[in-house]
C-alpha cells in the first residue's frame, strides 16, 4: 500500500509539474499576443467565449486565462459580461484540452521529447526555446498519466479500495466534495479531471463515483481563482462569484439528479477514462449554452453575494510592521510585501491609462491620481522603514538587500509618475485641443501598451518568486521593447511622410506615449537586476571593450 501511495503521488506530482511547464512556456512565448487577442475578442458574448476557449486550450489552464481577464476587469478594459463569457469559455477550453491529452498516443512520447529537447537547447529565438518547453510538457503529461494508470491498476481489487469505492457509491455528495478538494489542492481542474479519468480507467473509481468526482472537480476549479484573487477589486470578485454560481448550480443539479432522482448517467461508448473526459466536455458545453444568455442575472447575483471592500482611500494598509525592525529578516520580508503592493498598484494604473488613448474620462483620471498618491505614500514609507532598518547591525547581504528594495521602490515610483503626471497630462491636452490618434496609430499604441502590461505582470511574478529564468526573460523583454518602440516610431514617421493629417495632428503625443511606455517598462524591469546579479549573470557595462 505504501508503494501505491508513493507511485500515485509521484504520477500526480509529475502531472502538475508538466501542466505548469506547458503553461509557463506559453506565457513566456505568447502571453502578450494572448492578452491582445482576448481583449479584441471581448466585444460579443459568443466571440468572447470562443476566445476564452482557444486561450485555455493554448495555456492548458482556465485559471491562467481567468487571471489575465481579472486584470482587464480591474483596469476597466472590458465590461463584466464579456469577462464572464471569457471565463466560461476558458472552462470549456480546459475541458477540450483534457480530451486531447487523454488520447492513447503514448507512442508519440519519444518523438515529443526529442523534438522538445532539441528546440529547447538549440532554438535560436526565445519563442522556439519556449516552444520546446511546451512540447516537453505535453510529453510529460502523457508520461504522468501512464504512471497514474500503472500505479492504480494493481490495487483495483484491493479490499480497502473496494470498501472505499462502495462507500462513495452510496455517498455521492462526499465523492463530489472529494473531487472539489482534489481540484482545489492541485490548483488545476484540468489536472484533477485527468487524475479522475486515470482512476476510472484503472477501475479504482466506478462510473457513478467518477461522475461525482468530475462534478466536484468542476466546482473546485471555480473556487481556485476565488482563492487566488480574494483581495482583488470588487468587480473582479463579482465576475468570479457569478462563474462559481453558474458552475456550482449545474454541478449540484447533476449531483442531485443522480443521488435523489436515481437518474443514471449513461456511460459513453469509450472506456471509463475517456468517458469521464467526454462528460466533462459536455458539462462545460451545456454550462456555456445555459449561461451565455443570462450573464446579466448571474452578475446581479454575484454582486449581491460579494461584499464591497472598504475604499482604499479611506483605509490605508501597510505591510511595514515597526515591531519587525528588531529582526532584519522579518523587516526585509515586510518591505518586500510593501514593494509587491506598490507594483500591483502601478500595474492597475498602467491598465487604466489605456482607456484614455480613446478619449478623456474624468473618473478614470481621478482613479489614476488616487493610486499615484498611494504609490507616493508607500515609496516614502519604504525609504523611511529601510533607513531605520539600516541603523541596526546588518550583515553585508542584508545591507545589499536594503539597497535593492529602495532601488526597486524608486523605479516603481518613477513608473507611477510617468503614468499619472506625463501620460495623464498628455491625454488632458489632447482632449482640450480636440485631437485624437489615427486608427493605425491607436492600434500601434494599444499593441505596445499590451506588451508593457504583460511585462509588468511578469515583473510581479519575479518580485513574488525570485525565479532567475523569469528575471532573465524580463531583462530580455526590455531589449525587445526597445526594438519594437523603434519600429513603431519608424511606422509613425512613415505616416507623417505620407502626409496623413490625423497622424500629423497627434504626432507629438504619439511619440511621447511610446517613449513613456518604454520608460515604464524599464522601471518594472528593475526588479530583475538584483536576481540576475546574484546569479552572476549581470555584465558591468553594455559597452564593448576595445583592445
Amino acid at each position: 500500500m505504501i508503494g501505491f501511495v508513493i507511485n500515485l503521488a509521484a504520477g500526480v506530482a509529475l502531472l502538475l509539474w508538466s501542466v505548469r511547464l506547458v503553461r509557463t512556456g506559453v506565457e513566456r512565448a505568447f502571453l502578450p499576443r494572448v492578452r491582445l487577442a482576448l481583449q479584441k475578442l471581448s466585444h460579443g458574448r459568443v466571440q468572447a467565449a470562443a476566445g476564452g476557449t482557444a486561450a485555455a486550450m493554448l495555456m492548458q489552464s482556465s485559471t491562467a486565462v481567468t487571471l489575465i481577464v481579472s486584470g482587464f476587469i480591474a483596469s476597466g478594459a472590458i465590461v463584466p459580461t464579456a469577462a464572464l463569457a471569457l471565463v466560461i469559455g476558458a472552462e470549456l477550453g480546459s475541458a477540450v484540452m483534457a480530451r486531447v491529452l487523454f488520447l492513447p498516443i503514448q507512442a508519440a512520447i519519444p518523438v515529443l521529447l526529442l523534438v522538445g529537447v532539441a528546440a529547447s537547447f538549440h532554438g535560436r529565438s526565445q519563442t522556439t526555446q519556449q516552444g520546446g518547453r511546451i512540447v516537453i510538457g505535453l510529453a510529460l503529461v502523457l508520461v504522468s498519466l501512464g504512471m497514474i494508470r500503472a500505479a492504480t491498476a494493481p490495487i483495483a481489487g484491493n479490499e480497502i479500495v473496494l470498501s472505499i469505492a462502495a462507500y462513495l457509491q452510496g455517498d455521492l455528495l462526499s465523492a463530489c466534495l472529494l473531487g472539489g478538494l482534489l481540484a482545489w489542492a492541485m490548483y488545476s481542474s484540468l489536472a484533477a479531471v485527468l487524475t479522475v479519468a486515470a482512476l476510472a480507467a484503472s477501475g479504482v473509481a466506478g462510473w457513478p463515483v467518477a461522475v461525482a468526482l468530475m462534478l466536484g472537480a468542476n466546482l473546485g476549479g471555480a473556487l481556485i481563482p476565488m482563492t487566488l484573487l480574494s483581495g482583488a477589486p470588487h468587480p473582479v470578485r463579482v465576475v468570479l462569484a457569478a462563474n462559481l454560481l453558474a458552475r456550482s448550480g449545474l454541478a449540484l443539479a447533476g449531483l442531485a439528479a443522480m443521488a435523489l432522482g436515481n437518474i443514471t448517467v449513461p456511460m459513453p461508448a469509450a472506456g471509463p477514462g475517456q468517458a469521464v473526459v467526454v462528460l466533462h466536455i459536455l458539462f462545460s458545453g451545456v454550462l456555456a449554452i445555459l449561461a451565455l444568455p443570462v450573464l446579466g442575472p448571474l452578475l446581479w447575483l454575484g454582486h449581491r453575494l460579494v461584499r464591497r471592500s472598504p475604499d482604499p482611500a479611506q483605509e490605508e494598509i501597510s505591510a511595514l510592521d515597526p515591531a519587525a525592525l528588531s529582526d532584519p529578516r522579518l523587516a526585509l520580508a515586510c518591505a518586500q510585501r510593501e514593494l509587491m503592493r506598490m507594483a500591483e498598484t502601478v500595474q492597475v494604473m498602467l491598465g487604466l491609462v489605456k482607456g484614455l488613448f480613446h478619449g478623456w474620462n474624468p473618473e478614470t483620471a481621478a482613479r489614476i491620481t488616487r493610486h499615484e498618491r498611494s504609490v507616493d505614500r508607500m515609496h516614502y514609507e519604504v525609504k523611511l522603514y529601510v533607513s531605520r532598518l539600516r541603523a541596526a547591525n546588518l550583515s553585508e547581504a542584508q545591507a545589499r538587500k536594503c539597497l535593492e528594495v529602495v532601488t526597486v521602490a524608486n523605479g516603481l515610483e518613477e513608473a507611477a509618475d510617468r503614468i499619472a503626471v506625463n501620460l495623464l497630462a498628455g491625454a488632458a491636452k489632447m482632449d482640450r485641443n480636440a485631437i485624437s490618434f489615427s486608427q493605425d496609430g491607436l492600434a500601434d499604441l494599444e499593441g505596445f501598451h499590451d506588451l508593457v502590461v504583460a511585462n509588468a505582470q511578469l515583473a510581479l511574478g519575479v518580485l513574488t518568486t525570485g525565479n532567475p529564468d523569469d528575471a532573465r526573460q524580463l531583462v530580455t523583454q526590455k531589449d525587445e521593447i526597445r526594438r519594437i518602440e523603434q519600429q513603431l516610431q519608424e511606422r509613425h514617421l512613415q505616416r507623417l511622410q505620407d502626409r496623413r493629417s490625423d497622424s500629423v495632428a497627434s504626432t507629438n503625443m504619439h511619440q511621447e506615449v511610446l517613449r513613456l511606455l518604454k520608460q515604464v517598462n524599464a522601471s518594472f524591469s528593475y526588479v530583475a537586476y538584483p536576481i540576475i546579479e546574484e546569479a552572476g549573470e549581470l555584465l558591468d557595462s553594455r559597452l564593448s571593450r576595445r583592445a
